[in-house]
């Protein structure tokens, strides 16, 4: 019932273009590692109308089967600020289409009034003790992107076996039911509720427990810039601020208020770094601001950037803000804890392609560290076990930029990492250090982590599965590689398979993940290596960190070892001009 995507099928059918019909109408949207994600747009492995109901429809049928009480207690639904006007597609509509299906079917639907950052979407629905909830979003993602991000009532989304049920549960009723296309419903029905009240103001509550130095946010000189990146984030990272005490950090005007073009940046992730900060930077320099804080569009994420001593910004890593987080969140609850409380009872958590520092942390400090699959959806579950299980859990983080700090959100959340970083900045600013001299500090006490991420873009799929299979079966078939140029692989352990050389059964203790590519390599010289495929984008990613223990101080030297084996490891594993991978541009 949407003419524009209609439209689209027809003119591809009247041009002849069976190849394009047959991508678009011959497979289905997966879940990925943050639910479905496709281009908007007409055909059913596209978000669109159409496959939006599908999938609520599926996801009805499915909770109505695990939940007796799901009419009781009801659904969340949220919603980011992207559209595109050539597929008649916004998030705000098929939000609306998502409330619809299940408003006809009397569920009782928790419908944000305006866009939310993601991070309300699961707390709400621990708050309001739903059964699940869906936040309409693509996150970072490219412009003509959007997605479907699924959270079970634990508030973590949905893992395995959940997900592979959901789709089974899709395919069997895709007819659109009587109500399924009356967005009207969110208006008109008693069931509909708003919770943007209730769920702001709850949030912005227990973002206090998190608050150690109210006394210092409050007296500060230290001023702020934030870009919400055209998406969601400013007013709610405005609040976060005044929760905490701070004056509203000063925001970065073409980019305060939502546009799903993105017109100011060439991509919408802030993870790119100085080349789509270009604006804050120059706006902090303007305002004296020696900090940038960064959420991206849907304001789960957060980039970090600060002014040195010569003028020059350090844009910091994902798994540099980690150190920096997981250093300070420990160090707050070691100086707020009871005297009684057991640092054996508290835990860090971090995705298995992240960095090891926590791990580092956690030795020298007698907390514990545990690695999970990548992506969040991983942490968010395991995070609800320890809870239930009584153990506390202070910090979760993966490189890219997506934090967890305390536990009221068990997902990524840029919001609450954003002002965690302005107190930690103010309480050093104290001390007369900056955020770059602490990272230093806590490098130099537990050993250097360096790394470096990045990827490369292939946009076909033979070629990624040729890749992963060359290297299964290396020197012959079911060989991994024994060398990468001159560097000696210690062991291999293969996520899509199970396999683990490191292991005395050789079988992998992370869960398998056969969706997926995933393969790490660990090197005699202590660098740990890891090629994956994206679960949201046509990339192959690669991982890269040598860890030193703390008595190795020649950063240099342990730099340029990493250089030489990211460089081997292209050449040999990867081989990108023989098979025509696109470089990530600088």
């Amino acid at each position: 019932q949407n003419p524009k995507t209609k439209e689209q099928i027809e003119s591809l059918l009247q041009d002849g273009k069976h190849k394009e019909l047959r991508d678009r109408l011959c497979c289905r949207l997966t879940f990925g590692t943050a639910g479905l994600r496709s281009a908007m747009g007409a055909g059913f492995c596209y978000i669109n109308d159409l496959t939006v109901i599908q999938s609520t429809q599926g996801i009805y049928k499915y909770l109505e089967r695990c939940f007796s009480d799901f009419k009781q207690r009801g659904f969340v639904v949220g919603y980011d600020t992207r559209g595109q006007v050539t597929s008649n597609c916004s998030s705000k509509k098929l939000a609306k289409l998502t409330a619809a299906v299940l408003l006809a079917k009397d569920v009782p639907v928790y419908f944000f009034s305006t866009y939310v950052p993601t991070p309300f979407v699961p707390y709400a629905v621990q708050q309001l003790k739903a059964v699940a909830g869906v936040m309409i979003t693509a996150s970072h993602n490219r412009k003509e992107d959007n997605g479907y991000k699924v959270y079970w009532e634990n508030g973590a989304q949905i893992t395995s076996p959940h997900d592979k049920e959901i789709i089974k549960c899709i395919e069997e009723c895709v007819e659109p039911w009587n109500g399924s296309w009356n967005e009207n419903l969110v208006d008109t029905s008693p069931l509909r509720q708003d919770p943007l009240k209730k769920i702001c103001d709850c949030y912005m509550e227990d973002l206090k427990k998190i608050c150690y130095h109210r006394e210092l946010n409050m007296q500060t000189n230290l001023k702020f810039v934030h870009t919400s990146f055209h998406g969601v984030g400013h007013d709610y990272v405005r609040l976060a601020f005044k929760a905490f005490g701070f004056q509203p950090p000063i925001p970065v005007p073409e980019q305060k208020d939502p546009d799903p073009d993105f017109s100011t940046v060439k991509c919408p992730n802030p993870e790119e770094g100085e080349s789509v900060l270009e604006l804050s930077l120059r706006l902090a320099e303007k305002e004296s601001a020696r900090v940038v804080v960064a959420t991206d569009p849907d304001a789960d994420r957060l980039a970090v950037a600060e002014q040195r001593e010569n003028g020059c910004w350090k844009v910091f890593t994902g798994n540099e803000l980690a150190a920096l987080f997981g250093w300070w969140m420990f160090s707050c609850w070691k100086e707020n804890c009871s005297k009684d409380a057991d640092v054996k009872n508290v835990y860090m958590l971090a995705t298995t392609v992240s960095s090891k520092i926590l791990r580092a942390i956690a030795l020298k400090e007698g907390f514990h560290f545990e690695e999970t699959l990548p992506g969040f959806k991983w942490i968010g579950s395991r995070v609800k076990d320890l809870l239930d299980n009584g153990k506390e859990v202070l910090f979760a983080f993966e490189e890219s930029i997506g934090f967890m700090c305390g536990t009221s959100v068990l997902d990524k959340d840029g919001v609450s990492a954003a002002v965690v970083v302005a107190e930690m900045a103010t309480y050093l600013e104290g001390k007369n250090q900056t955020l770059a001299q602490k990272l230093t500090k806590i490098y130099e006490m537990y050993g250097y982590h360096i790394s470096k991420t990045s990827y490369f873009l292939c946009y076909d799929p033979p070629t990624i599965k040729r890749i992963f299979e060359k290297l299964r079966n290396f020197d012959g078939p079911q060989s991994y590689p024994k060398f990468c140029g001159v560097y000696n692989v210690l062991h291999v352990r293969d996520i899509t398979t199970g396999y683990d050389s490191s292991q005395p059964n050789k079988k992998s203790v992370l869960p398998v993940s056969k969706s997926s590519q995933m393969i790490t390599f660990t090197f005699q010289n202590g660098c740990v290596a890891t090629l994956r495929t994206s679960g949201t984008e046509p990339k192959i990613k690669y991982y890269a960190e040598m860890c030193a223990l703390p008595e190795q101080s020649d950063r240099t030297f342990l730099e340029e070892e990493l250089q030489k084996l990211i460089e081997a490891l292209i050449e040999n594993f990867l081989e990108p001009d023989k098979n025509g991978l696109i470089w990530r541009s600088a």
